[in-house]
This record gives structure tokens, C-alpha cells and sequence, in this order.
């Protein structure tokens, strides 16, 4: 029967879309519940998912609108304080109370990741307020706590929906260690909680300074909705609004005070011998360009400074230790690098014992320049700072400062330019006739208002920045030509529709100029705290000594091997392995790290880490010089060469039971062949659905469950102009990671019951009925509902032309990082599924990975399966994966294969839900001799539907014939029987 419905669909397309658009119900998100949620859960759940329902995305009421309404409010005189263990309700939780926690006199409460608490308190006078939090980061999964702010029930405004509460970080020891080399080992971030007090401010860093709460005189309720991670609370206090005071009223106060400036002394404090952290990011680095650094080598790593581009991203602070001789007025100076952002300056704000000493601190600008430069607090009249005896900490926080209000208007200019860029797309489609007038400023009487105001809007922020920064600078540019091409089109509107390719893509550029413009990195390499009588070191160094150092640099490159990573074990040593890692120098440092750090204490083992090209495995392995132990290789490598003698069984190993329970049976799928097992799975990746939450309300369309409803959904998409995104060919989501044959072709084929070989995988099975109508239904898409076949998704996805598709999971990641301007309009459920004959749904996804392998030339063969269960166990894996998010952020959360490990990475509880709930239906896909064939012919047969207008079975029938014959060439090959 749904075949038949489908058709008449298809017959009947343009009917369906006139009724659809006036009988779907506006839904902006109808999620799946997770099977596995009980009935506390699934109401946290919903309090999460209807926060975005307080605030619609069509009148969702930003900060700067908010807190412009209540302009006329007086600044009250007394805080409010509201002790933590007086809470008044909670939903979804189980609240603890502590005494005298950690120090902390008085009770204090343990808040879960997950659900609502409230407390009730009294206002006595109407005003604006900050909102304070003493609060302790208990253990999580060591990520960033979040918590939405509810006053009343709902959101006073869409910014309150994602507050953070930072952690603290350390380096693990004091003193920097060295590998066997001599070069640094960079010392390892382990958290180092301690009670905080902080401001609740908006965590992009987009308002520069904390919340101001609107609150009137009477009874009213707090809420904290948790969105990730646990922490414990002990007060909250609605406190006045304080401005710091200017630096010539500072400076009178000394004065008054009879303050004396200090003599004699000068502080120095090396940039990574940092006290705290708020993010495992900020590591101390090594800066090898530059001989101006201390300590410096030409020919060894050295552990020298902190920050760098890590240090980027609004809100990210450093803290110091400052001991101080005596009493008096300092300076402070700074030996810094900034020759990240071109044409504009980094901006730091200093607070000293967790204060601003004075106003002009709350922004301190770093100007662009090439190499290292001492940067004094007040330039050539040093500001003076009052420290008494005895230590201090100075810390110095990225902000945006007067670049927070551009950054905010550009991102609502390029939402106001999406939008008109999605209305004209509903009436040309993306390929205009070039010889038709669309009118289109007659069918979208706002567009040209629209265009004029935003031009106006980006042409005043381009002139305000050139103004700052002195200069001109890509940034001004990028606006100026935005804005010249919103003129033209005001002035010509019967041209927009053959603009409208150039205007996407600088509607883009802008997108770009809002993620880079967050970014403000800084690099330390020294802190000088000194009298005013005292003069300062230089910063950069002398002509000869940079030549002397690219010398230097040169020659030692002759004889250093830079593939070797970390401690090297020498000839002779035990036992040693030797082990090679395909991705950057970042992970196989922390791989390395981590092995020296626990492993080889542990086992006794030694492990030489070479990072090298994994295509050269195979030539390695025939020439008798390949490693021991392969990680990251695809998962069609294992097999391939277990037919070769190649690599090792894994089943003949003590534990190997044991070490499968750490993986679901699809992450283990492809790597078995002939009763054996010959990798374990260290990646696994599938496929999720993403939808734009603004678009689909916009358009007024629910979340598909069901393929039946994706074709529903197509028939208004396609009214619309817009594209749902199935993916054609899908890029490795993680380094080595190997793609089944198409993930689309093979969740229809599974959530119809079908396989890719039957008879012992002696023979391909797409020639089968389920095959065939698998097959078949995959390609109408593409023939029937002309679905794009290639596509960017994340740009699209951006701009909401596809503001629906299939994705593999990773892609939440790059959303998060290439996309902020659209941060909390999306979100990812599970796939599609097929309805079954007893009325369940099939969910059914693949998945693709990669793993790792023992070679059969290893000659420690104890040793090597003794590193890979410990590479693979939960406790690596989990390490491994916060490592490489604190490294390098959320761009790069790891997508492990192990169960326990995945559960511990730091996602948002509601993701975490719709991502498990996947997970539980991923079935992976065999790997057979001759198998790569199925792909490669699937594409094929795919192509000559799609290009060559032949009928489905017709052409698979054609190609699976080929995949037979390679079967049962390969078979005979290596001795199998057929």
C-alpha cells in the first residue's frame, strides 16, 4: 500500500503541496523520543526542547532589544541573595545537599546534567540587576557546564537559553618534562576545580559586558535548566550593576591614599607557567620561529609561551601568580605576539584578585605585527597598579570589546539577507531564467526596504571599523562589497534574479567575516610586573639573531627525523613496538603522551609513535619495513590484507572476548573474514538528520519519521525551490575512516530487511527482490524528485536553501564551529525510518570507521595486543577524545567506537539522547573478498538510471553481475571455495 501512496504522490505532486500548505501544522521540532528514556528523563527532555518554543524563532526577543525596554530603570542599592539549598523545587533531578563543601563554609547543592531546579525569592525594589553564581565544577565529562535561566517560567530573553559556567585547568606538573630526545613534552591539562564567583554573560562573547536582569518589586522564581554537565551551587545574588572607575579616578584615590610607587623590583612570570586555565586549550605551546622567546633552541622543542591561536575565542581566560616583594605602585608589560589578525587588534580584558582595576582595563587592545614586541599597560605613560605584599592573581580574559556590537549587527543583517535570499529562491529557483522578469520586489514588497536598510546598516560598520582600526583591512571590504551589490540591486531590481549566485556568496563571505572576526588570538611568552623606576626587556630581536637562528634552524633539519614522536626507545630496549599514526602532529603527540604517561609505566613496553602517510603501509609491508602496529586504517584494510597474510587473527589472544563487549557488533562487522577478527574498532561514524528549526517553522513543516513523510515534505520543498540533501558520496568524517558503499542505497536496503551477501558472502545479494526495490527506490529520488546529487551541505545548510538532510554525525561539529551565526536554529534527530509489518519503525543506519591492526611482521606480538587493548579500552579512548577537544575544540570531538567512551564525551544532554537513540540501530556493513567492487558498481548502476534513463533493475541486474564474477575471482584467488 505505501508503494501505491507513493506513487499517487508522485502523480499528484503540485496537489499535495496546495493541500500540504495549508494543513501542516507549524511544528518547529517533533522529536523522537529515545526508547531508552524513562519517565524523569523524557520530562527534562521536554523542558530543554521547549525552551525554544518560549521564544519562537519569529519574535525570539534578543538581549539588546531587551534590555533597551527597560532603559528608564533605576540601579537598586541592595543585592539579593539567594542561598542555593533554599530551593523551593526540582524537576528531573536529584538535588544533594553538602556541608562545608570543599572548603566552602555553609550548605551547599549538587546539580545534575540534566533537569530543573527553581527558587523562589523576593525583589524589594524594581531594577536592573547581574546575576552571581558561586558555584564549584564538580567532575563531568570536562567540558564547559551549561544552563539555561528561566525567570518566572520563561526566558527573559534568547540569550539566557545557553549560559556557561567555565571549568579550571592546570598543567599536571610544574615542571616540564623532556622525551629522550631533549625536546619539551607539553605538559598535560588535568582540571584543578576550585570555587568560582562569576556573572552570568552570554557565552559567544556577542555582549561585552554581564546580563542585566530586568526584576520588579515583589516574589519571583529563578530557574536553572541543566544543558550539560553537573556542578555544585551554594549562592546565587541578584547584585546592582557596578561600572569600574576611571583610571585618572584610580589615580587620584593613590594619591589621596598616599600610595608610593615601588623601587627596584622586576617580576618575571613565563607565559606557561599559567595558575589557571578556563579550557584545556590553552596549553603552554612551542614557538620554534622565533629566537626572541625564552627558553629557546634552534634544534630542540621547547615549551615556551601560551596561547596562540588556541587562545581565540571570547570568554577564554589565563590566570598568573604574582608574588610580590612589597607594597607600592607597579607597571605592567607584556612580551606578546599578535600577527594572527591582520588590520585590526586582539582585546584582552585584565582583572587583578578577580577585579578591573579601572575602566580603561576592560578592553586592552593588541595591534597587529609581525614577531615578538613588549607591550606596556599605557604605552609611553605606563598606568600604575596598586599590589600590596604577598601573591596576587592577574588575569587576562578575551573579549570582544567594541567589536561585540558589530559582530551583532552583522549576524542580524545576514540573517534578515538569508531570509530575502529564501524568498527570492521560492520564486526563481536557484537557476533563474535569465530572460524572464520575476518581479520580484512586486511578490516580496519588503525586499528592496530590506536591501536598503542592510546596506545602510553594513556600510556604517564597515566605516566604524576602518575608523578603529586605523586603516583599511579585509574586513571593511568584504562589508563594503556586500553593501554595493544591496545598492545595485535596489537600483535595478529586474536584475536580482541573475545576482543572486554572487549574492549568496557573499551573503557567505559575511557568514565567514562573523566567525573570524570572534577570533582574537594572542600569544605570551613573558609578564613583567616592575617598578616604575625599572626598565623593561626588549621584545623582539636584532637582525643578526634572527638570521643566525634561520641558520641554525636549517642545518639541524639535516639531522633531526621530525617523524619520530616523543620518547624514542633504543636499539635493543626489551620489548618495544613500534607504531604508525596517519592523522596530524597534534594527535600522535597527545597518542604519545598518553602512552608514556600510563601505558608503558604499566606494561613495561616501549612505543615508538611515527607519524608517516598511511598509503605507504602496503609498500612498507612488502618490503619487510612496515610498523607493528597500524592505527586509523580504513575498515576495508583489514580484511583485505588478512587475505594476504598480512595482518594478525585477533581471536587466538587472551581477552579477546573481553575486548569485543567494548564495541557494538556493527563496529566489528566489517573487520571479520573466515571466522576471523583482524582489527579492533577505534573510529565509527553514521549517519544522523538534520533540520533547520527556523526554516521548517517558517515553511510550516514537522521533522519526518517516516520515508512516507519525506516524500510529503519533497512535494513542498520542491514548491519552495529548496532541496532536501541526501548524500551522493560522503567525505571521511575522521582520518583513515572508510565509507561503505552509499549510506543512503544501504539504509534503505537494511530497513527493508535486505543484505549485501548471502550464501556465506560467496555471492552479492543486491540482485534480490528487497536489493532491486531498495535500489529502485533510491534513484527516484534523484529521477522523480530531482534531488541534487552534489552538494556543499554545510553551506546550504546555512543559508537554509537545504534547511533539511542526512548527514553524518560528525557534520554537528563543523556546524558548530563554521556556523555560529545560526547556533541554536538546528538540531539532530534520528534518520527516517520504514514503517514494518507489525507497525514498528526501522531506523536502520550504517556505519563506516576506521581501526586498527597488528601486522603478521610484528615481532613482539604480546606487546603489540597489549597496546591495542589498552588503546582501545574506555579509559583511552575517553582520554583521547578530551584531549583532542581541548586541543583543538569542538571541531574535533572524537568519534569513538567504543560505547562506554562515547557515553563520557562532553555532548549537550538532548544531543546526546537523539545520537544515542541512533546508535543503538547503526549495523555495520561485511567486508568480502572482491567487495570493492560493490560500491564502485553500485555508483555505476546508480549513474545509468540517473544519466543513461535505464530502468532500475534493468541496470543493477547488469552490474551486480560484475560484482558476482569479481566474488568469485577473488575466492578463487586466495583458495575459498565458491
Amino acid at each position: 500500500m505505501g508503494k501505491d501512496i507513493r506513487r499517487v504522490k508522485k502523480w499528484m505532486c503540485s496537489a499535495v503541496a496546495v493541500l500540504l500548505a495549508g494543513s501542516v501544522a507549524i511544528s518547529a521540532a517533533a522529536l523522537p523520543a529515545s526508547a531508552e528514556a524513562n519517565g524523569a528523563q523524557t520530562e527534562v527532555a521536554a523542558d530543554a526542547d521547549s525552551l525554544d518554543t518560549l521564544a519562537s524563532f519569529d519574535d525570539r526577543l534578543p538581549y539588546n532589544e531587551y534590555i533597551d525596554s527597560y532603559s528608564n530603570d533605576t540601579n537598586p542599592s541592595t543585592p539579593i541573595v539567594i542561598p542555593a539549598s533554599s530551593y523551593s523545587k526540582a524537576e528531573g533531578m536529584t538535588v544533594e545537599k553538602r556541608d562545608n563543601y570543599e572548603g566552602m563554609q555553609g550548605a551547599s547543592i549538587v546539580t545534575a546534567e540534566e533537569g530543573t531546579i527553581e527558587w523562589t525569592f523576593n525583589v524589594p525594589e524594581t531594577g536592573q540587576y547581574n546575576l552571581s553564581v558561586d558555584y564549584f565544577p564538580i567532575e563531568g565529562k570536562s567540558s564547559a557546564i551549561q544552563r539555561s535561566i528561566l525567570i518566572d517560567g520563561k526566558l527573559p530573553f534568547y540569550e539566557a537559553t545557553y549560559v556557561k559556567f567555565d571549568r579550571t585547568w592546570v598543567n599536571e606538573l610544574k615542571e616540564v618534562r623532556q622525551d629522550n630526545q631533549g625536546n619539551d613534552i607539553r605538559p598535560e591539562q588535568v582540571e584543578s576545580p576550585i570555587w568560582q564567583s562569576t556573572l552570568a554573560q552570554d557565552m559567544d562573547g556577542k555582549y561585552d559586558q554581564p546580563f542585566a536582569f530586568h526584576l520588579t518589586a515583589g516574589t519571583h522564581t529563578l530557574s536553572f535548566v541543566s544543558q550539560r554537565e553537573p556542578m555544585v551551587i551554594r549562592e546565587l545574588s541578584f547584585v546592582p550593576i557596578e561600572q569600574p572607575r576611571t583610571y585618572a579616578d584610580v589615580k587620584a584615590e593613590y594619591e589621596k591614599q598616599g600610595y608610593r610607587a615601588a623601587e627596584g623590583q622586576l617580576i618575571e612570570i613565563q607565559g606557561e607557567a599559567a595558575a589557571y586555565k578556563s579550557s584545556p586549550t590553552l596549553y603552554p605551546v612551542s614557538e620554534r620561529a622565533s629566537a626572541s622567546v625564552s627558553p629557546y633552541s634552534a634544534s630542540k622543542v621547547k615549551v615556551n609561551t601560551i596561547g596562540g591561536y588556541n587562545w581565540r575565542l571570547p570568554g577564554q581566560w589565563i590566570s598568573w601568580e604574582i608574588d610580590v616583594p612589597e607594597s607600592g605602585l607597579y607597571k605592567i608589560g607584556m612580551r606578546t605576539q599578535q600577527n594572527f589578525v591582520r588590520g585590526t587588534y586582539a582585546v584582552r580584558r585584565l582583572s587583578i584578585d578577580g577585579k578591573v582595576p579601572f575602566a580603561e582595563m576592560e578592553e586592552i587592545p593588541f595591534k597587529y605585527k609581525n614577531g615578538y614586541r613588549m607591550d606596556v599597560l599605557g604605552g609611553d605613560e605606563p598606568y600604575e597598579f596598586y599590589l600590596t605584599k604577598g601573591k596576587h592573581e592577574l588575569r587576562l580574559e578575551d573579549r570582544l570589546g567594541q567589536f561585540a556590537p558589530f559582530i551583532r549587527e552583522v549576524e542580524s543583517s545576514l540573517l534578515n539577507l538569508n531570509a530575502m535570499y529564501r524568498k527570492i529562491l521560492m520564486i526563481t529557483s536557484s537557476s533563474p531564467d535569465p530572460f524572464r522578469d520575476y518581479k520580484v520586489e512586486e511578490k516580496i514588497p519588503s525586499l528592496l526596504e530590506v536591501f536598503k536598510e542592510e546596506s545602510e546598516r553594513l556600510s556604517s560598520i564597515a566605516k566604524q571599523l576602518k575608523e578603529m582600526s586605523g586603516g583599511q583591512s579585509d574586513a571593511e571590504a568584504l562589508l563594503k562589497t556586500m553593501a554595493d551589490q544591496l545598492d545595485d540591486m535596489v537600483d535595478r531590481p529586474d536584475y536580482i534574479p541573475k545576482q543572486l549566485t554572487s549574492f549568496k556568496t557573499n551573503a557567505g563571505g559575511l557568514g565567514t567575516w562573523i566567525q573570524r572576526a570572534r577570533e582574537m588570538p594572542l600569544e605570551i611568552d613573558a609578564i613583567y610586573v616592575a617598578s616604575p623606576d625599572k626598565k623593561l626587556p626588549k621584545g623582539g630581536s636584532s637582525w643578526w639573531r634572527k638570521l643566525l637562528h634561520e641558520l641554525m634552524t636549517f642545518l639541524y633539519s639535516f639531522f633531526i627525523d621530525y617523524s619520530k614522536i616523543g620518547s624514542v626507545a633504543a636499539a635493543g630496549t626489551d620489548r618495544s613496538i613500534t607504531v604508525w599514526i596517519g592523522s596530524g602532529r597534534d594527535q600522535a603527540q597527545t597518542l604519545k603522551s598518553m602512552i608514556d604517561d600510563s601505558f608503558t609505566p604499566k606494561t613495561g613496553i616501549s612505543v615508538n609513535v611515527e607519524l608517516v602517510n598511511m598509503s605507504t603501509l602496503l609498500p612498507a609491508t612488502l618490503a619487510g619495513q612496515g610498523p607493528d602496529v597500524a592505527m586509523q586504517v580504513g575498515s576495508d584494510i583489514p580484511v583485505n590484507y588478512a587475505m594476504r597474510n598480512a595482518v594478525e587473527d585477533l581471536t587466538k589472544y587472551a581477552g579477546f572476548d573481553d575486548v569485543m563487549k567494548r564495541f557494538r557488533d556493527s563496529a566489528i562487522t566489517p573487520y571479520h573474514y573466515e571466522g576471523g577478527t583482524f582489527a579492533l574498532p577505534e573510529t565509527q561514524t553514521f549517519n544522523m538528520l538534520f533540520y533547520r528549526k527556523d526554516v521548517m517553522q517558517e515553511l510550516g513543516l514537522k521533522v519526518p519519521q517516516t520515508w512516507d513523510d519525506v516524500y510529503s515534505l519533497l512535494a513542498v520543498l520542491n514548491k519552495k525551490h529548496m532541496d532536501f540533501g541526501l548524500p551522493l558520496t560522503l567525505t571521511p568524517a575522521f582520518p583513515g575512516e572508510n565509507i561503505p558503499p552509499n549510506s543512503i542505497y544501504t539504509l534503505l536496503l537494511y530497513q527493508h530487511g535486505g543484505q549485501f551477501y548471502r550464501n556465506d558472502s560467496k555471492q552479492s545479494d543486491l540482485d534480490s527482490r528487497t536489493g532491486i526495490e531498495a535500489f529502485k527506490q533510491w534513484t527516484e529520488f534523484y529521477t522523480d524528485y530531482k534531488l541534487p546529487r552534489e552538494f556543499d551541505f554545510a553551506n546550504r545548510f546555512r543559508t537554509g536553501e537545504m534547511p533539511i538532510g542526512i548527514a553524518d554525525y560528525t557534520m554537528y561539529n563543523t556546524l558548530s564551529v563554521f556556523a555560529p551565526e545560526i547556533n541554536g536554529l538546528w538540531q539532530f534527530v534520528p534518520v527516517p525510518g520504514t514503517v514494518q509489518a507489525d507497525g514498528s519503525l526501522d531506523r536502520t543506519v550504517p556505519s563506516g570507521g576506521s581501526g586498527v591492526v597488528m601486522m603478521q611482521q610484528a615481532k613482539d606480538k604480546e606487546a603489540a595486543w597489549e597496546f591495542m587493548k589498552w588503546w582501545t579500552s574506555s579509559e583511552a579512548q575517553t582520554k583521547f577524545g578530551r584531549e583532542m577537544e581541548g586541543l583543538m575544540g569542538a571541531a574535533a570531538r572524537y568519534p569513538t567506537a567504543n560505547i562506554e567512551a562515547l557515553d563520557e564525551l562532553p555532548w549537550p544532554i538532548t544531543d546526546y539522547r537523539n545520537l544515542s537513540e541512533q546508535f543503538a540501530t547503526v549495523k555495520g556493513v561485511p567486508e568480502v573478498p572482491g567487495g570493492y567492487f560493490t560500491g564502485r558498481h553500485l555508483v555505476n548502476a546508480f549513474y545509468q538510471v540517473v544519466n543513461g534513463k535505464t530502468e532500475a533493475r534493468e541496470s543493477l541486474m547488469d552490474y551486480v553481475q560484475y560484482i558476482q564474477d569479481e566474488i568469485r575471482t577473488k575466492r578463487t584467488e586466495f583458495g575459498l571455495p565458491n
